[in-house]
């Protein structure tokens, strides 16, 4: 089945790492509902079969009011034939989720948070300029559990200067303690524009320390694999059955449709990109027109999006489905370059099967561009 992204470009404040696109500004709410609405329907004949995921992402789709919520879900279902079972995420903030906002939600079809949890030290969030606290960290998951949202994930970052090996151990248990079948976890990036990377560039922050970024990753995969998490792809671990619907699907190539500025689709040949500007994205729907541009993938492209994709999961790269997608020199070639990597011990092959093991992980974006294959002939 095949999902559905929204992406929502509207945040209360601008955390200090981030470089999604988003605006500050809540002016213009009501039109970007609208525009989001009518490219549903501008594109309801990309999907034919059901829709077995839906996520709202962003931006802070939380910070959407209800008459939003529903008019984008009357849009959806009026479209698309969405499975009674469907998987229905909104990412959220904590300051977000009082209990009015949760009871807001609980009428709506979402059944799945994904919680920018981030840190659950006060110092740490200052330092990121999240708009929420250590305490609406706590009580916002405990808070949706009792309304009834068990479904939850939760957002951690590590390899920060400020976190501490032990502060980042107090971060694990407390998310395995509050009951939380599913987390996220990413190692600090410093994407180029944003106010950190300033920060850094100023010598008022610290530069991030790779050697306690790859600690840290391996103390989370220990400790959650200690919990009974399944470590089932790079950045995400899971109890069993609770693995993300919508995010595997990405990882497993499966077509989904992308909505919203910035937001992009994929069918399996084709990739569609939103243009990343609110103003120009909404005066573009509201005249007609998609406000996209297309990528065409070539065999090279399909293959090596799927070896990116595949190896950073627990399922891995299938060299059966190389072979039969790709043809035999692909299959060959995969061979070949996989086995300075299996001598080193980053890979396996399991019957037919490339995964990376635990120190593999560490270096999961280089092993997969050594086994991207390239069109001599361009």
């Amino acid at each position: 089945m095949s999902g559905i992204y929204i992406h929502v470009p509207f945040c209360k404040q601008a955390c200090h790492y981030c470089d999604f696109h988003f605006s500050t500004s809540l002016q213009y709410v009501d039109e970007m509902t609208d525009a989001i609405c009518t490219e549903i329907i501008m594109k309801k004949d990309r999907i034919t079969d059901q829709v077995g995921s839906i996520y709202f992402g962003g931006g802070t789709p939380s910070i959407l009011p209800q008459k939003s919520f529903e008019k984008i879900f009357n849009t959806l279902t009026t479209h698309f034939s969405v499975a009674s079972d469907a998987e229905i995420t909104i990412e959220t903030n904590p300051d977000d989720l009082d209990a009015k906002k949760i009871a807001i939600l609980r009428q709506l079809p979402v059944n799945r948070f994904s919680i920018g949890i981030q840190s659950f030290f006060n110092e740490d969030l200052i330092w990121m300029n999240r708009a929420h606290n250590a305490a609406e960290a706590d009580s916002c998951i405990m808070r949706s559990q009792d309304a009834g949202f068990e479904n939850l994930s939760i957002d951690l970052i590590y390899g920060y200067p400020l976190l501490t090996d032990e502060k980042w151990h107090s971060n694990i248990r407390k998310a395995i303690g509050l009951q939380v079948p599913h987390l996220s976890a990413y190692s600090l990036t410093v994407e180029p524009r944003t106010a950190l990377a300033a920060a850094i560039k100023k010598g008022k922050q610290v530069p991030v320390n790779d050697e306690q970024s790859a600690a840290q990753f391996i103390s989370l995969i220990e400790k959650s694999g200690m919990a009974g998490f399944d470590h089932y792809e790079i950045s995400n671990f899971s109890l069993p059955g609770k693995h993300a619907v919508h995010n595997t699907n990405y990882w497993r190539g499966i077509p989904y449709l992308g909505i919203g500025p910035s937001a992009h689709g994929f069918n399996g040949n084709t990739r569609y990109l939103n243009i990343a500007n609110n103003a120009k994205y909404m005066t573009q729907i509201a005249a007609g027109k998609l406000a996209e541009t297309v990528e065409e993938l070539d065999i090279y492209d399909r293959f090596n999006e799927y070896v990116m994709t595949s190896l950073r999961t627990m399922w891995g790269t299938d060299l059966s489905k190389i072979e039969r997608d790709f043809g035999k020199e692909f299959l060959n070639d995969t061979i070949e370059n996989s086995e300075t990597f299996i001598r080193r011990n980053w890979l396996e092959n399991k019957n037919g099967t490339l995964t990376l093991t635990q120190d593999g992980k560490l270096f999961a974006d280089y092993i997969a561009s050594e086994l991207f294959l390239i069109d001599e002939q361009k």
